[in-house]
């Protein structure tokens, strides 16, 4: 959550200095080949940001990050909250020092309630938001493949950290922001899922009987498969003159949106079998005059030829000072017709510890005798 929160504000031009244990963020290992803690999830995930580990278990580094955080608009962390107050990194704390900081904490669960201290990670949230239910079979719960609660709340908290900027340009004032992960994926889940159950009594079953239809998914062609969303009335009546069947447009089952949702399985069963009968190819040029949103299925390799966005310019090839090469995906959206400037690469374990401190006011006999007492880690060469 906070890594792709912070990548978000980096992409927008934030200078975000990434505060690391001794060991580093255990993200530096995932798919780590080399051994050097420069994963390519780490490598998408810190661009634009400059590392510094500290030892906030030692006095000397909290001294540090105290002065750090004397000149931070923004301060933002995923720990919980008993181990943030050991780290000396609650609230208090951070406000004392700087009562102008906005103070983000990305939580499992809110304060308020039991759960307050457990650990979460983005598996376990998908499982108690009723997001695994919704996404498996009834009797098969089953996790989406990416983690989607992380990112989800990743982006709440960015736009929640703006807002309370915001507000302090009005005020002056910084801010606390809780962003806790249960709360914010059950909002996220109940806004199209919650069904009857938005009723007090309920009125119905919860779930939303087109999203839920076992008959939604990728279909076959006659040489590949493709996505295909019939959606709007205007839709349907184009999609069923199309295979032939323009009676159907006049089925009381079938004329308005709330009566396709009712019988939504039989509506899916027929775009499956119609779709058999034609290459991919001939159906995305129907399909497309019909004005009828269709895509081929990619991998993630296909993305990368994709011919939208390689005219779009999405990806750009970037040269890492220690890992070379790399293509990674620039900043989505633009402001005023323009992208914001590209990031540095990803740092390397406490690549800016000396530069940061000097920044700081720290002379070269504070540096080294930190970097001696353990306090703050130089980068390994």
């Amino acid at each position: 959550m906070g890594p792709y929160c912070t990548l978000l504000l980096a992409q927008m031009g934030a200078e975000v200095i990434k505060v690391e244990p001794p060991t580093g963020d255990v993200v530096r290992y995932i798919g780590d080949d080399r051994g050097v803690g420069m994963g390519p999830v780490f490598l998408n995930a810190n661009r634009g940001k400059r590392s510094v580990a500290l030892d906030l278990k030692t006095p000397a580094g909290r001294g540090v990050l105290q002065r750090l955080v004397t000149t931070a608009d923004v301060f933002v962390h995923n720990v919980r909250p008993e181990a943030a107050r050991r780290l000396g990194i609650g609230y208090a704390e951070v406000a004392a020092v700087n009562a102008a900081t906005v103070y983000c904490a990305l939580r499992g669960y809110g304060r308020e309630g039991p759960y307050r201290d457990r650990a979460a990670y983005d598996d376990v949230i998908q499982a108690s938001c009723g997001l695994a239910s919704v996404q498996g079979a009834a009797d098969e719960p089953a996790y989406v493949r990416t983690p989607v609660a992380d990112k989800a709340v990743g982006l709440l908290a960015l736009s929640a950290i703006n807002a309370a900027l915001f507000a302090r340009e009005r005020t002056g004032r910084g801010q606390e922001i809780e962003v806790p992960m249960l709360e914010s994926m059950v909002t996220f889940t109940l806004l199209d899922q919650q069904g009857g159950y938005v009723f007090d009594p309920p009125r119905g079953a919860a779930g939303y009987a087109r999203t839920a239809s076992p008959f939604r998914k990728p279909y076959r062609t006659a040489d590949g498969y493709l996505s295909v969303m019939v959606y709007t009335d205007t839709q349907w009546r184009t999609f069923f003159a199309l295979v032939g069947r323009p009676d159907m447009a006049a089925d009381p089952r079938y004329r308005t949106i709330t009566e396709r949702t009712q019988h939504i399985d039989e509506l899916y069963q027929l775009v499956e079998k119609e779709l058999l009968a034609r290459p991919s190819a001939e159906w995305l040029a129907a399909l497309s005059r019909a004005e009828i949103p269709a895509a081929p299925i990619h991998s993630v390799p296909d993305l990368f030829t994709d011919d939208h966005l390689v005219a779009a310019g999405l990806f750009e090839r970037v040269e890492h000072p220690s890992e070379g090469p790399l293509r990674l995906a620039r900043f989505p959206v633009s402001f005023g017709g323009s992208h914001p400037d590209r990031p540095r690469p990803a740092p390397r374990l406490g690549e800016h510890g000396a530069e940061v401190l000097a920044e700081l006011g720290y002379g070269p006999e504070d540096i080294d005798g930190l970097v001696a007492a353990g306090a703050v880690i130089e980068e390994e060469t």
